[in-house]
């Protein structure tokens, strides 16, 4: 049932878009406000609006809001080039391939984790939403690597927690553009998302407290090869930090990477892989560490760059 929301505009808003605004008020995408505008369902001291309309602080704002979008369910299928490096009766810990989500989300319509694992009859934990049980963290759709999933309830609960605490090791090989200066430092920069409102994340003031150290393994002629540890675990982060430092991961053009340089080095999505993935085990408090070794198509690249240097 579509939700009927009527309200003053904020003094906060004066002269804002409408489009702006109602992003801010709702949390919806400017682009979704938008389309909201252009279908009439928003109003404006009674009247049908512009998108860049510009707001009057008190103004009387109708907005006939969509439903929300039901989460899709995983799909039980095998996913090819998903391999299993760990598994015990309480976490199984797998190397992600490129083009697979961790779990269903509304737009996806591609391979999933938790998918993958329930296709090839592997037991997930039930706690979490319907959609993502067993999920204790994710990876971008087109990043690589080790990821663990929860079996076990008692997993679930203890993984969340050593999550949220910052007790798990991430770290991550990134192939950036150029050479960062310092080759080694920490990148400490609050990210949300960007104002422009396209599905980017940017470096936001008043964002949420993000952290990434990163040091360089090796320095090529036109990249470096960076070892990266998440103090957080924010969406993008390390692409999102990486570009804001000038050094975006080479092939990420969403963050401004060069497509020449990409071409060059075969490489179609940003160059970033989780490598290692190390916690404190559900079950026996044993401190385990999993690694996982790169794809094919981010190998290929780093043999060119090291080619060529």
């Amino acid at each position: 049932m579509a939700d009927r929301r009527s309200l003053p505009v904020p003094d906060g808003l004066e002269g804002e878009r409408l489009d702006a605004a109602l992003s801010r008020l709702f949390g919806l995408s400017r682009t979704r406000a938008a389309e909201l505008i252009v279908a009439g369902d928003v109003l404006v001291d009674g009247s049908t609006a512009a998108k860049s309309d510009r707001l009057h602080g008190g103004a009387w704002l109708e907005v006939i809001l969509p439903p929300p979008p039901t989460a899709p369910m995983p799909v039980a299928e095998p996913v090819p080039g998903m391999h299993i490096v760990y598994e015990d009766d309480d976490i199984v810990v797998v190397n992600k391939p490129v083009g697979v989500a961790a779990h269903p989300t509304t737009g996806w319509t591609g391979p999933t984790v938790i998918g993958g694992l329930l296709g090839t009859g592997h037991r997930v934990a039930t706690s979490g939403a319907a959609e993502r049980q067993g999920i204790v963290h994710r990876l971008d759709a087109n990043t690589t690597g080790a990821m663990v999933v929860a079996k076990s309830e008692h997993a679930y609960s203890h993984l969340k927690r050593a999550f949220k605490e910052r007790t798990v090791d991430k770290r991550y090989h990134a192939l950036v553009q150029g050479h960062p200066d310092p080759h080694r430092g920490t990148v400490d920069a609050p990210i949300d998302r960007h104002p422009v409102g396209d599905g980017r994340w940017a470096v936001v003031a008043g964002g949420k407290e993000s952290v990434t150290h990163y040091d360089t393994i090796e320095a090529f002629r036109a990249a470096s090869l960076l070892d990266i540890k998440l103090e957080t675990g924010r969406t993008h982060q390390i692409r999102v930090h990486m570009s804001a430092l000038r050094h975006p991961c080479v092939g990420d053009m969403l963050y401004g990477a060069d497509p020449t340089l990409a071409a060059r080095l075969g490489v179609s999505r940003q160059w970033l892989h989780a490598v290692s993935l190390a916690f404190e085990h559900p079950a026996t408090g044993e401190w385990v560490s999993f690694t996982t070794a790169y794809p094919d198509d981010l190998a290929h690249a780093l043999k060119v760059v090291a080619a060529e240097s």
